[in-house]
């Protein structure tokens, strides 16, 4: 099992009411993933970060195999969610990929 695990932050020039549906737009879009790609197992974005958090969402994603998590990444319906919902919207992002027992 392999994990993929993203923080964003997102850009400045949105008020908090428009931070606030950019978030739901983009948890939607990614968990709606689930069922779609081969390999994708489960997948959560998590948008409710305490205030002592210093990122504005999580994806918290597991894959089957490195080879499942490589095939997401230049998937069709990933990409779309990617290019249309996220990357426009985020001012920053770090990922950790990991793998895991079990």
């Amino acid at each position: 099992m392999v994990k993929h695990v993203i923080l964003w932050t997102l850009k400045n020039a949105y008020s908090d009411e428009e931070k606030k549906q950019i978030k739901r737009e983009i948890k939607a879009e990614l968990e709606g993933l689930k069922g779609e790609i081969a390999g994708l197992t489960e997948i959560v974005v998590n948008i409710d970060p305490l205030p002592s958090a210093n990122c504005d969402l999580m994806l918290d994603s597991t894959f089957v195999s490195e080879e499942a998590l490589q095939n997401y990444a230049v998937h069709p319906a990933h990409v779309a969610v990617a290019e249309g919902k996220v990357k426009p919207f985020t001012a920053s992002r770090v990922c950790m990929d990991y793998r895991v027992e079990g």
